[in-house]
C-alpha cells in the first residue's frame, strides 16, 4: 500500500465544495448563449483547466463548431426511435472521465426516449452531484414560470420547460444580450435560421414587440438572481436586513387561464423574497371532470414553482379567503378577472367588496385573465 503524498491527504480531508452551475441565459434564439459559453470554455482549457465539451448543437452555424472543435468532447450516445437513429449525451461517460467542467448546451432540451433521464436538466443535476461543475446555456422563456406569460405575449406556447427549482440551483448567471434590433438584423442576413425560414420567423416569434418584452423579462431574471446572491452574501455577513417578510397569496379556479396569475404571483414573490401560496376553495362548482382535470393541471404546475397550495371548503370565496387572510399574516392577495360586462362584472366587484369588508388590511392585485 503505497504512502499518500500531502496533497491527497489535503484533498481527502478537505470539505467538498459545491459544484457550480453557470447559466448563460438569452431572450431568443440567436443572441449569443453558445458562442459566449464556449468562449469562456475555451478560454478556460487554454489556462490547463480539465473542461470538455458534454454536448453542443452548433444547428449548422460555422463559428460555434470552430469553437467546439477547440475542446476536448466524448463520444455521444446513439439511440434508436421510431425507426431513427438519435445522439444524445452519454452522462455516465461524463462521470466516469470526471472532468472538472462540462459544457452542456440546451439545459431545456428533452432527451429521445430510452436516455437516462427524461429532460437534459436531469442530467446537469447528476453532474452537479458528482462534483462536475457545469455552463449551460437557455432562453428565458423556458423557464416554467413564464410560460403563461410568454403565451400571452407571443402567442407561443413553449412545451419544452425547466422548473424553477432548478433555477435556484444557478449559481452564476450571465445575459447574453443584444438588441432586438441587431437581433433581427441577423436573421435577415441568415445568421440564425436559413433566409427563407428567417422571413417567416421575422413576421412571427421574431417581432420587435416580442423581443422587446422577451428580452425585459431576461433582465428581471437575471436581477432576481443578482438580488439573490446579495441576500445570501449579507446573510452568511449577518447583516441585518430591515422589514418584516411578505407573504403573497393567489386565489385560483379552475379556469385554465389560472395558471398565468400563479406566474405572475410566482414572480412577484421572487421578486420580493416573499412567501408563495396558491388558493383554491371548494364551493361546489367544479365538479365536473373537465374543471376537475383544468383544476388538477393548475395545482400541479402551482406545485412544480414550489407554492404552497391550500386547499378550503366554503360557502363563498370572499368570506373564506379573508378568514385565511386574517389567520395566515397575508399581506398581498392576487385575484383574476375575466368577466368584464354586464351582471358578471356586478357579481364579481361585488365579491371584491366583500372580501376588502371582511380582511384585514391587505393589498390587494387584480389580473385580467382571458380564457
Amino acid at each position: 500500500m503505497g504512502t499518500k503524498t500531502p496533497e491527497q491527504w489535503l484533498e481527502e480531508t478537505s470539505p467538498k465544495k459545491e459544484a457550480l452551475l453557470k447559466l448563460f441565459l438569452g431572450y431568443a434564439p440567436g443572441v449569443g448563449k453558445t458562442y459566449s459559453m464556449l468562449s469562456e470554455a475555451v478560454r478556460r482549457y487554454s489556462r490547463g483547466e480539465d473542461v470538455i465539451a458534454g454536448v453542443v448543437e452548433t444547428h449548422g452555424r460555422k463559428p460555434i463548431g470552430e469553437l467546439v472543435a477547440k475542446l476536448p468532447s466524448l463520444p455521444r450516445r446513439r439511440l434508436e426511435y421510431k425507426g431513427a437513429l438519435f445522439e444524445e449525451m452519454d452522462v455516465d461517460a461524463i462521470i466516469a472521465r470526471k472532468p472538472a467542467v462540462a459544457v452542456i448546451d440546451e439545459l431545456a432540451h428533452t432527451n429521445v426516449e430510452g436516455s437516462k433521464h427524461r429532460k437534459r436538466y436531469e442530467d446537469v443535476i447528476e453532474l452537479l452531484d458528482a462534483g462536475i461543475d457545469v455552463l449551460s446555456t437557455m432562453n428565458v422563456q423556458h423557464i416554467e414560470s413564464m410560460t403563461p406569460m410568454v403565451r400571452s405575449i407571443t402567442g407561443v406556447t413553449v412545451r419544452e420547460t425547466v422548473p424553477d427549482w432548478v433555477m435556484q440551483r444557478v449559481n452564476e448567471i450571465v445575459l447574453a444580450d443584444l438588441t432586438p434590433e441587431a437581433l433581427r438584423h441577423r436573421m435577415e442576413r441568415g445568421d440564425i435560421y436559413p433566409v427563407e425560414r428567417a422571413e417567416r420567423a421575422l413576421g412571427h416569434f421574431f417581432r420587435p414587440g416580442n423581443l422587446i418584452a422577451l428580452r425585459e423579462l431576461a433582465l428581471r431574471q437575471v436581477t432576481q438572481v443578482v438580488d439573490r446572491g446579495l441576500e445570501s452574501y449579507l446573510e452568511k455577513e449577518r447583516v441585518e436586513q430591515p422589514g418584516v417578510r411578505e407573504r403573497i397569496a393567489v386565489c385560483i379556479s379552475s379556469n385554465p387561464a389560472a395558471q398565468y396569475l400563479i406566474a405572475r404571483g410566482w414572480r412577484m414573490a421572487q421578486a420580493i423574497s416573499a412567501d408563495f401560496v396558491v388558493l383554491y376553495v371548494d364551493i361546489g362548482v367544479d365538479g365536473n371532470p373537465q374543471d376537475q382535470r383544468t383544476l388538477r393541471h393548475n395545482i400541479e404546475f402551482a406545485e412544480n414553482l414550489g407554492a404552497e397550495v391550500v386547499k378550503l371548503k366554503g360557502d363563498k370565496v370572499s368570506e373564506t379567503v379573508a378568514k385565511y387572510v386574517r389567520e395566515k399574516h397575508v399581506t398581498q392577495v392576487v385575484f383574476g378577472h375575466s368577466a368584464t360586462t354586464g351582471w358578471r362584472r356586478y357579481l364579481y366587484m361585488s365579491a371584491i367588496h366583500k372580501f376588502l369588508r371582511d380582511a384585514p388590511s391587505v393589498d390587494v392585485h387584480i389580473v385580467t385573465q382571458t380564457k
